[in-house]
């Protein structure tokens, strides 16, 4: 652990120069017993606040941003009646000026001198982060060493985006708590930032050096307005249908193949990694970000082709994954791109007790019910219901090579001739290819691809025209009211 940095300091470390301005009124104590004053102005003298909490309003590379600080030093973070009620004041404030928050929380919970008054505080702070959040307005949280109990149970536990510092204790229960009551110690390494990430719990583990870019980068998409696309675009395929769609499907299959990792490092700016589903599920073959597709914002869910193996294959945690980048987009009013490259989801045991066949029916079905534009990037192999969970968009964009399957073409060579070799008749009688799938209406749009293309060109030029397509949909939509 390094440091620990009192409030002051950590927005200091985030804050433009000269621009914080409290939003903190005098506490008024005079109802409290003389000896918990006492304890209290002992609590200040030793911290330099009046209060565990600080709020106000400060930019961020010129953005404004409502800020709320936890401080250690006081009574050990811990939020009391007065706390609770700044906290609360602050987000209402911040939703009533159309600002987003930043909330840093190093705290071990309730205020235990204050017992259950403060304890249902934590339900009105709920209420006003749920009120935010409504309103379409950004919640971003920076878990500092340590937050335990009430505060990573409410508010720690709410953002859109949620870091921590590397090395912090961040759980339910205090460990010392959980020893002293069960007489043994609280496994290691569980309640550390660490593991959180890999558990899908939290998006990140950054020093508080970085937090200023992590938080730059986050607001780069959710709050700066949309550029016009600043990629080019390829001429629209001609659309073949003599083509070969066996060809098609091998030219996806190869290792070198244009992937989603691709999409991002040439098409993509200001790109911040989500992981999880913030409910303590990861699964790696898929990515989460929020990002600037040619400059258009957006948050961007894609299958990772080169993280599905058989050892790792899409699993239904992806899928609730995606569901996670499906319902920021509609909260904080962004875009939503899916990428679909992959040669099928999980067929096994454990995807079937994890409810496989359920996950594509919601994701399905919340992209149908999506308010905000959506674009589907049918960029390679499209297998089976894995696919077809990402598909469901207003605009459909494919790669003249991507294909479209209910199952791979030798699954449907096996059931209808009992073997696979005539996988290749099967595939281009069932028009599962680009030119098939564009005469169908089930794809919008075509983009050429070239004998030259590498990685990085068929990226750009398909990025460039993902953003053409989200300017006209975002431009339509803002005429239509």
């Amino acid at each position: 652990m390094t440091r620990r940095l009192s409030a002051a300091q950590l927005i200091d470390r985030v804050i433009d120069p000269g621009t914080f301005l409290s939003w903190d009124t005098t506490v008024d104590r005079s109802g409290r017993s003389a000896a918990y004053r006492a304890e209290l102005e002992a609590a200040a003298d030793k911290a330099g606040t009046d209060e565990s909490v600080v709020t106000g309003v400060g930019d961020v590379n010129g953005r404004r941003v409502c800020v709320i600080v936890n401080e250690f030093a006081f009574l050990a973070g811990s939020i009391g009646t007065d706390a609770a009620r700044r906290i609360t004041a602050a987000f209402r404030c911040a939703t009533a000026e159309g600002l987003p928050v930043l909330a840093s929380t190093a705290s071990g919970g309730t205020r235990m001198q204050e017992g259950t008054p403060a304890f249902v505080g934590m339900v009105d702070i709920t209420r006003a982060v749920m009120d935010h959040r409504a309103a379409g307005l950004p919640y971003l949280v920076y878990l500092r060493h340590p937050t335990t109990g009430g505060v990573f149970a409410s508010w720690g536990s709410l953002a859109h985006v949620t870091v921590a510092e590397p090395g912090a204790l961040i759980g339910f229960l205090g460990p010392k708590v959980y020893e002293a009551l069960n007489g043994r110690a609280f496994p290691e390494g569980v309640q550390r930032a660490e593991n959180l990430v890999d558990r899908g719990v939290i998006d990140a583990v950054a020093p508080p050096e970085e937090l200023h870019t992590l938080v730059d980068l986050a607001l780069g998409v959710l709050v700066d307005p949309p550029t016009t696309p600043t990629l080019p675009r390829r001429a629209a395929a001609r659309i073949d249908r003599r083509r070969d769609t066996w060809a098609s499907i091998e030219e996806t299959r190869r290792p070198d193949r244009v992937g989603v990792r691709d999409l991002l490092r040439y098409g993509a700016r200001g790109t911040l990694r989500l992981r999880g589903t913030d409910e303590g599920e990861r699964d790696s073959s898929v990515i989460v970000a929020l990002t600037r597709l040619a400059g258009q914002p957006c948050v961007l869910v894609g299958q990772d082709r080169v993280r599905q193996t058989p050892a790792t294959p899409m699993g239904p945690g992806a899928l609730r994954e995606a569901r996670r980048a499906m319902r920021l987009a509609e909260e904080l009013r962004l875009p939503l791109v899916t990428v679909i490259d992959t040669p099928g989801a999980e067929l096994s045991q454990r995807a079937e007790e994890g409810a496989i066949a359920g996950e594509i029916a919601r994701c399905i079905a919340t992209m149908t019910t999506l308010r905000v534009p959506t674009l589907a990037l049918l960029l390679g192999q499209g297998c089976g219901g894995g696919a077809l969970a990402l598909l469901p968009a207003q605009v459909v964009v494919a790669s003249e090579n991507a294909w479209l399957s209910p199952l791979p073409p030798e699954g449907a060579s096996v059931i209808v001739h009992g073997h696979v070799d005539r996988a290749p008749e099967m595939a281009a009688r069932q028009r599962v290819g680009a030119a098939d799938l564009h005469a169908d209406g089930i794809v919008h749009q075509v983009v050429a691809e070239s004998a030259g293309d590498n990685a990085a060109t068929l990226a750009t030029v398909l990025a460039g025209e993902c953003g053409y397509q989200l300017d006209a949909m975002t431009r339509r939509q803002a005429m239509a009211g």
